[in-house]
């Protein structure tokens, strides 16, 4: 039986390096394509053959091509940027929390950051709608993801403070204090649902599902620069996670300043999880199933695994983000539904999958 493990595992392994060595290219290929099927799908259709000129490559200009242009740079090219970046986030983020904690069930909404900003937003959205903030109301849309990201940073804060003591961070102490954190806010939002009228109800209920219905290209400005500083971050610090793997003490006397690298990656699985919530609302399962098949496929090097994480889960939100907002056309269906329906089945997959080896 050992045998045929150690065999199998072998060749798993041999595949997984083969495809590692050409897994970017391969995902810049398949987005590539997913966002060209994004640009022409949709309730106001652009056939394939009218897309050049509606991108201004070729063709000539007419009514029809002055149509194409308005509904892709008005709103398909931003909402398919800023929803490949939000999904890319997300991805890195569980990435990031899957190698800090060695565990490939870590996610972000683990430590609270997204519920954090979820309570925030749901605030905003019933104070905003009430007599006391009617003054506010024709700035729901702006506040809202503010709101939303200073939800997240100030859980963050909270949860820093609650784990580190004396220059140190403690990864359980984190853990166990987001979970607590998760479980006030989400007391939070079921007290604001309960006073809530019919129509913050719904506006609530939206957000929470998570939607890139909002997208523009202020919002897609506002995600470009926290993914490039992402991208850099996690660069600096793959070679930290490869070598915490093996344990702390080790990664320590390999080089390693351990608790500059929690604190690194813990600010930095806030801020990607924090911007993104504040731009789609809640979405779950993408910061767990994407890194962890990509650990199956390509082997559980950071420095390969984060770009491909970034670029996988910009595929899958694309991919999930035309589904919404075709399949129940002219209709929008929450994208966080889509992504659960596909996630779940995954996550519980990946559960019996440690137990049958945790029994071998």
């Amino acid at each position: 039986m050992s045998a045929a493990i150690g065999t199998d595992a072998r060749r798993r392994a041999g595949t997984g390096r083969r495809f590692a060595s050409i897994a970017i290219p391969v995902l810049l290929a398949a987005l590539a394509a997913t966002a060209i099927v994004a640009l022409t799908v949709g309730a106001a259709g652009i056939p394939l053959s009218r897309l050049p000129a509606a991108l201004g490559i070729a063709g000539t200009a007419d009514a029809m091509t002055a149509r194409d242009q308005l509904v892709l740079w008005s709103i398909r090219i931003p909402r398919i940027a800023a929803t490949a970046m939000v999904g890319g986030l997300l991805a890195a983020a569980g990435a990031i929390m899957q190698g800090l904690f060695r565990n490939p069930l870590a996610d972000p909404a683990l430590v609270g950051v997204s519920s954090g900003g979820a309570l925030a937003a749901a605030s905003a959205i019933v104070f905003t709608d009430s007599r006391f903030g009617e003054t506010l109301r024709f700035l729901q849309s702006e506040l809202l993801p503010l709101a939303a990201f200073a939800g997240s940073l100030t859980a963050t804060a909270i949860l820093y403070g609650i784990s580190s003591r004396g220059g140190r961070t403690s990864i359980a102490v984190f853990l166990l204090a987001g979970v607590a954190i998760t479980a006030i806010a989400n007391a939070g939002i079921g007290l604001l649902v309960f006073i809530a009228d019919d129509r913050q109800l719904r506006d609530i209920t939206f957000w929470l599902l998570g939607s890139m219905s909002g997208a523009t290209w202020t919002k897609t400005a506002v995600l470009a620069p926290i993914l490039v500083i992402g991208l850099g971050a996690c660069a600096y610090i793959a070679r930290g996670l490869d070598l915490l793997v093996l344990g702390e003490a080790d990664a320590f006397h390999g080089g390693v300043d351990v608790e500059r690298l929690k604190r690194i990656s813990i600010v930095m699985v806030s801020a990607m999880t924090g911007v993104a919530v504040s731009i789609s609302g809640v979405i779950g399962f993408v910061g767990i199933v994407v890194p962890h098949l990509l650990r199956l496929v390509i082997g559980p090097t950071h420095r390969l695994l984060l770009p491909a994480s970034v670029l996988s889960g910009a595929i899958l939100m694309v991919g999930a983000d035309t589904l919404a907002r075709t399949i129940v056309a002219p209709a929008e269906m929450p994208i966080g539904i889509l992504t659960a329906a596909v996630g779940a089945p995954v996550f519980l997959g990946i559960l019996l999958r440690q137990r049958g080896l945790a029994s071998l």
